[in-house]
């Protein structure tokens, strides 16, 4: 089918008839929600149950001071309610109760004994808290008993329950523990994100489900297109509210939240409390609670270890082969390796590869099958190196990784608090290793304060840096690559504004390598200028005597005639006179417009070929050790070659690549 000699699109896609896809901005346009009068919408009445404790007796006001006390827990607002001690204090139904005994919980953690009241209660309420605290089932298990006293769902109507979060990672994770808890209650649950597959989240949509976990983007695609809806919203969380707004969603966030019935219940759940959280909290939370487990300022998790190397950048390489040689020979040895950019991932996987390490990587630019292949390889303990940019610093719920190394310090502190956070973990205890490089040092004050605050040993020399950049700050235009090079060119400017000063030095410049080839010229040129000026002394003496009467100029150029007379084809060489001297030196300031000395062209074009031999040197030795390690790793794969073929055990003694034998030939 063509109409004037094109082919008819059959894509019911807002983007157009045919030709190349519009941009996002466009669709946007297209597909914008514009925010609804909810005066003019019938909405579904919200069911709130009051909540009562379940517990045996009444609590002092002084027993549950000294119990917020003992677990670090700050409260805001008014009438906060008393923490439950257990799980039967707490009013769940026996199928909820009996689901957190199967999973392995023995009593509430400090967020959940003192978040769970206050979440039953209908209140908004804010949550802070250290990853692996337990904010998942803080804000879950009240969200299905909210489903469970409101009316069923009807054909057409969205879902009761809605969770927000930053990453694909950090949804899979909570539609994980949805699923085994919503189990016990039979509710359903959908995740919504990009990279998934759009058709079967969509006929999750249709057919109904109480609970959605969606990323901003993939959620506001479906509302747009009308495929859901939020009237029957009235449970809203948001999850790792800090990354949301760091990563730019407060827009779509603002966009979203505008679609939900104004009468909801709103939680937000974070592990830190920047400005822009606050500002959000302001505008869309009314008469809220505010939980902080831990210290209020910024903090991270007591049970690790924090070890800062101060190195330059070429080193961290080398470093990164030495840190995971004795890592590796630990019995618990799975480890998170996090790295700045996507294509430094992909570079480092290789090189941890062809070092004889079990490694995958995981970044944005990986689909999503590779993800999640990556990811459960990684959980079941398969492949014990996993290396990820930030999309595995937050919702990455690992229990037993004991290591992480932060091969590229983050940008924030906040940041950095988040991926330590994936060790040390439901109490555990575990290990951080930073590389941080002077190009950091703009960072080395927050992160000093977060070593201070947990506690831990501060590297002298970053203590350095910090000094250094204060020292420095003062006087940044003072810092050259040519330092040499700054100061002669300042100390020519200052002499050139005295006229006679400026010849002088300009006289005084003349290479004694020209002069000498000057004087290797034939005899009689070297008598002639003989004659004009015997040394260079008396040269000098000639200039002192120019200066005042008027015959010296005249008698100058009456001794240069003859050595212009007798000039052959080529140009004649400069004459040594000092009067002459001045007059080149004005030609040659007119014509370059400022005078550069021929020695201080000479001392950077040898500086710049020292640099140039120096590089050629160091990509030498690259090219050395690159050949090394190519020969070692051919010896072990012949080796391991002639173990397997005599019948010995190819992984059990095989070489690893590196000189010494594998011990995780389990991987």
């Amino acid at each position: 089918m063509t109409r004037n000699g094109r082919r008819r699109s059959r894509s019911r896609s807002p983007r157009g008839r045919g030709g190349p896809p519009a941009s996002r901005y466009e669709i946007g346009k297209l597909q914008s929600l514009r925010p609804v009068q909810w005066s003019q919408v019938k909405l579904e009445p919200i069911v709130r149950e009051p909540y009562r404790s379940k517990a045996t007796y009444r609590r002092t006001e002084r027993e549950v001071s000294e119990w917020r006390r003992s677990k670090e827990i700050t409260t805001k607002g008014r009438e906060i309610p008393d923490p439950i001690f257990t799980f039967e204090e707490s009013g769940f139904p026996a199928e909820i109760i009996d689901e957190l005994r199967y999973a392995g919980f023995t009593s509430p953690t400090p967020i959940q004994a003192q978040g769970w009241p206050i979440a039953l209660s209908g209140r908004d309420m804010v949550g802070i808290a250290k990853t692996g605290s337990g904010k998942t089932l803080s804000y879950l298990i009240p969200a299905l008993i909210h489903i469970d006293q409101q009316p069923r769902l009807r054909r057409g109507d969205g879902p009761i329950a809605l969770i927000l979060a930053p990453t694909r990672e950090l949804a899979q994770q909570i539609k994980q523990v949805a699923d085994d808890f919503g189990r016990a209650l039979k509710y359903k649950n959908t995740c919504l994100f990009g990279g998934g597959k759009k058709r079967k989240q969509q006929d999750d949509l249709e057919y109904g489900v109480e609970i959605v976990i969606a990323t901003p983007g993939r959620l506001i695609d479906f509302l747009s297109a009308n495929q859901t809806n939020l009237r029957r919203c009235s449970y809203l969380v948001l999850d790792e509210a800090d990354r949301m707004l760091d990563m730019g969603f407060e827009p779509q966030i603002r966009t979203i939240i505008e679609q939900i019935r104004p009468d909801r219940q709103t939680l937000m759940w974070s592990a830190t409390w920047p400005d822009v959280v606050a500002r959000l909290v302001k505008d869309y939370l009314k008469d809220y609670a505010q939980i902080n487990v831990g210290s209020l300022k910024l903090a991270a998790n007591h049970n690790i270890l924090q070890i800062i190397d101060v190195c330059q950048e070429y080193e961290k390489e080398s470093k990164l082969s030495i840190l995971l040689r004795e890592i590796m020979a630990e019995k618990e040895c799975k480890t998170i390796i996090f790295i700045e950019t996507k294509k430094r991932v992909d570079d480092i996987t290789r090189k941890v590869k062809r070092d004889g390490w079990p490694a995958r990587c995981i970044h944005g630019d990986k689909s999503q099958n590779e993800r999640d292949t990556t990811l459960n390889s990684f959980r079941s303990g398969r492949t014990p190196i996993l290396i990820a940019t930030d999309v595995a610093a937050r919702g990455l719920d690992v229990d037993d990784v004991k290591f992480v190394i932060n091969f590229d310090f983050p940008t924030t502190s906040e940041d950095y608090i988040h991926r330590i956070g994936r060790t040390g973990r439901c109490n555990n205890t575990g290990t951080a290793y930073t590389f941080f490089t002077p190009n950091n040092a703009a960072k080395a004050r927050d992160l000093i304060d977060v070593l201070k605050e947990a506690k831990q040993v501060i590297n002298p020399k970053l203590v350095e840096l910090v000094n250094m950049k204060v020292k420095n700050r003062g006087n940044r235009h003072m810092i050259s690559r040519y330092p040499r090079e700054r100061r002669s060119r300042s100390r020519s400017r200052s002499k050139s504004r005295s006229p006679v000063r400026g010849r002088a030095a300009r006289s005084r410049s003349r290479s004694p390598q020209r002069r000498s080839s000057l004087d290797r010229r034939s005899p009689a040129r070297r008598d002639t200028r003989g004659r004009g000026s015997v040394s260079r002394r008396s040269g000098s003496r000639d200039a002192r005597r120019s200066r005042s009467p008027r015959r010296s100029r005249s008698d100058s150029r009456r001794r240069m005639l003859p050595v212009t007379r007798k000039a052959s084809s080529r140009s004649p060489p400069p004459s040594r006179s000092p009067v002459a001297s001045r007059r080149n030196g004005r030609e040659r300031d007119q014509k370059n417009g400022r005078s550069v000395s021929r020695d201080r062209e000479r001392d950077r074009e040898r500086d710049r070929e020292r640099d140039r031999e120096r590089d050629r040197d160091r990509d030498r030795e690259k090219d050395r050790d690159r050949d090394r390690d190519r020969d070692r790793r051919r010896r072990s794969r012949s080796r391991s070659r002639t173990r397997s073929r005599s019948g010995g055990r190819r992984y059990g003694s095989g070489n690893n690549g590196n000189g010494r034998t594998s011990s995780y030939d389990r991987y």
